[in-house]
């Protein structure tokens, strides 16, 4: 905190943001007040059109880690995580907690790709907003998790549950109008919880490594990871859920020898129906997924069906669980372990180093209240990265629904390729405009839009923007070694040489070596080809990929950084994972053998 606001006092910034966009924002320097590292405006394999000069001035990064694919129009304009049309989420964080991190977070879809850039703080008011945010947010972190359980989960769940006893079927299109102003004001008060909690986290975990950095003298990162994991979560209970399930089956000698056969999970399913140990599995899956089931692939978007929708995920899942016999009680005995095993080293650390006991105290009381801050990340995002964002998706598909009905368009899909205006216009007026066009259009600019690889950043990259700001490095792993790598790939065409690397190098996020056969997922239809041992390369995951950890060796992923999803979780399952990549499923081709060491990070193609 004290080398952001030292730099952000000896480089005064000036007003310019407000002039240039319109929106009102704190008095910036229109160079920064800090040194340029790197430019990129576009060329002709990625062209950007610019809203004036200011936005070049940003170090926009790609949104791999939420959005790795090109945006629905729906959910770019709507829905975005970051400061968007309409939107406000990071607005929010900045205005209730005073950050003196940042001022705005706004996002630029780009060639159908999102990119987010934070702006800097306002130096003029960076000592008091310091000084404001060291005071409250130990509130925060003593606090949040009874705020949570006691107050906020109720409302959250509340909300839910409005949307899911919605009856849809009899309410007019008129009336899904409404109701989806109404998710909309829902999805915007679940995001500002949502940075509530994410800021509350994060200064419980922060405030426990300093602590752990000043009493032993020097940070160990990856032994403050292995402290800092969720032993009891909804993403444990959805992997013991699906143990549950495959446990069923294998105590059924029918389902057993059905699942042990090559028939898909829709001729799985049909064949359930037949018989009574079938019915009663298909009873049991359908109460999983009623909990469980509102998660897909890609959590930040509207496109994807949740496993409620197409539950093969599931039904695959439970087959390799069943092929590898999968011990879910194991795997958490494990991760309790292995937590165990490293407080326990850290103690050791503090006797060898003969700590006075007031330090001890303090080492102790924050490890205590970061650990059980650690199961609110996987909760949060089962209630609104994942479950929210699919209640959106469900309301605009029945709206979807009924425009196929009027015969308006062809697939309720179709409704996510409308921005918001022009859904409101249609849904009213049904013939103001011609929407299949429109849609047509849209569509073909999307298969574009698909065949392009994307620049990791665009804009202005600034030393404060790649080595102060926290989200570009805790998040998206941005460093000067994946800033070389992200320039490199630009000045070779975007890709175009790499697909005969040997060697790929990505961030170290959970130590450990391993060597295996390379299988490329880049959805829930290829879960089921996920063997024992496997060494995963992929864009990114999120919670609803939890289940396939425990048949994986090790990981690797195009984006992220330390604190991203799989690098967390790798920890917690005891795997070898690398983050940030930027490649990987580009060079790696399925069948190959790797080797990874995930506290290196790097990737070594062995065949």
């Amino acid at each position: 905190m004290e080398r952001v606001k030292e730099n952000i006092k000896t480089n005064p910034l000036k007003k310019w943001y407000e002039e240039d966009t319109g929106k009102k924002v704190e008095e910036m320097d229109e160079v920064w007040g800090s040194k340029v590292l790197s430019r990129f405006y576009g060329n002709k394999d990625f062209p950007i059109e610019w809203n004036g000069e200011t936005e070049k001035k940003i170090h926009w990064v790609i949104s791999d880690l939420h959005n790795p694919h090109p945006s629905s129009t729906l959910y770019a304009e709507l829905f975005g995580w970051w400061d968007g049309e309409v939107a406000k989420g990071c607005e929010y964080m900045y205005r209730r907690f005073w950050a003196p991190i940042g001022t705005l977070w706004p996002g630029k879809l780009v060639n159908g790709y999102v990119y987010h850039g934070i702006i800097p703080p306002n130096p003029e008011t960076i000592d008091a907003s310091v000084k404001y945010y060291t005071t409250v947010m130990p509130i925060y972190a003593n606090n949040f998790l009874n705020w949570w359980n006691d107050r906020i989960l109720p409302e959250i769940k509340r909300n839910l549950s409005y949307l899911d006893n919605f009856p849809y079927e009899e309410k007019t299109l008129p009336e899904l109008i409404v109701l989806f102003e109404d998710a909309i004001d829902i999805f915007d008060r679940h995001f500002k919880i949502h940075w509530i909690l994410n800021l509350a986290q994060f200064q419980g975990f922060s405030t426990f490594k300093e602590v752990f950095a000043e009493v032993l003298g020097e940070l160990d990162a990856d032994l403050a990871g292995r402290i800092l994991v969720s032993v009891d979560d909804l993403n444990w209970d959805t992997v013991k859920e699906l143990w549950k399930l495959k446990e069923f089956v294998k105590g059924s000698p029918i389902l057993k020898a059905l699942f042990e056969t090559d028939k898909d999970a829709e001729e799985i399913m049909a064949e359930c129906e037949n018989t009574k140990d079938g019915k009663e599995f298909l009873d049991r899956l359908h109460s999983f997924l009623d909990i469980f089931g509102w998660k897909s692939i890609y959590t930040h978007e509207l496109m994807y069906p949740s496993w409620r929708e197409n539950p093969k995920p599931v039904i695959e899942q439970i087959r390799s669980y069943l092929s590898m016999d999968y011990s879910a009680p194991k795997d958490t005995e494990r991760c309790k372990d292995d937590q165990a095993a490293a407080i326990k080293e850290m103690w050791d650390m503090v006797e060898r180093k003969n700590i006075p006991e007031d330090k001890k105290n303090k080492l102790k009381q924050t490890m205590d209240q970061a650990i059980i801050m650690a199961p609110l990340t996987p909760n949060h995002h089962f209630y609104i990265d994942q479950g929210t964002h699919q209640r959106m998706r469900r309301v605009a598909i029945e709206i979807g629904k009924k425009l196929v009905a009027a015969k308006v368009i062809d697939d309720k899909e179709d409704i996510l390729f409308f921005k918001y205006n022009e859904l409101r216009q249609i849904c009213t007026d049904t013939e103001s405009f011609d929407a299949k066009s429109i849609l047509k259009r849209r569509k073909a600019e999307r298969e574009a839009v698909e065949r392009i690889i994307p620049p990791q950043f665009i804009g202005t990259v600034t030393d404060w923007s790649l080595h102060q700001e926290p989200y570009k490095q805790g998040l998206w792993g941005w460093d000067d070694e994946k800033l070389e790598r992200a320039k490199k790939m630009i000045e070779e065409g975007l890709g175009s040489q790499i697909i005969s690397q040997k060697v790929i190098k990505g961030i170290g996020a959970s130590s450990g070596i391993a060597e295996g056969i390379a299988k490329i997922v880049l959805s829930p239809d290829e879960f089921d080809e996920v063997e024992d041992g496997t060494i995963m390369f992929c864009d990114m995951t999120n919670p609803a990929w939890a289940p396939v950890f425990p048949k994986l060796s090790g990981i690797v992923t195009n984006s992220g950084g330390l604190l991203a999803h799989p690098a967390i979780v790798s920890r917690e399952f005891g795997i070898p994972c690398i983050v940030g990549s930027l490649i990987g499923t580009k060079v790696i081709k399925n069948g190959q053998k790797v080797r990874i060491d995930g506290t290196k990070g790097t990737v070594e193609i062995l065949e």
